[in-house]
């Protein structure tokens, strides 16, 4: 009965170590590329300093705001 106990124990060792390196390897490389593709471009706030999406900013270039009164206040303190 202890004999058998031992090989339960070591399958399920062996199983879960194999499960343990495989998995990362495989995963990681194609779910972060995945994931960098997908990011969109962030911009800075002129006035507050906040990040949000390039989309959702208003404005154009050199200057992005996060909303309609930063971008009607102007620029911030340049001390940030």
């Amino acid at each position: 009965m202890l004999r058998l106990l031992f090989w339960i124990a070591l399958i399920f060792a062996a199983i879960w170590l194999w499960r343990k390196f495989k998995a990362p390897a495989s995963a990681s490389p194609s779910g972060r590329a995945s994931r960098e593709q997908d990011a969109a471009p962030m911009v800075r706030c002129a006035h507050c300093g906040v990040h949000l999406p390039r989309d959702r900013a208003l404005g154009n270039q050199p200057q992005w705001y996060c909303s309609q009164a930063h971008l009607e206040q102007g620029p911030g303190a340049s001390d940030r």
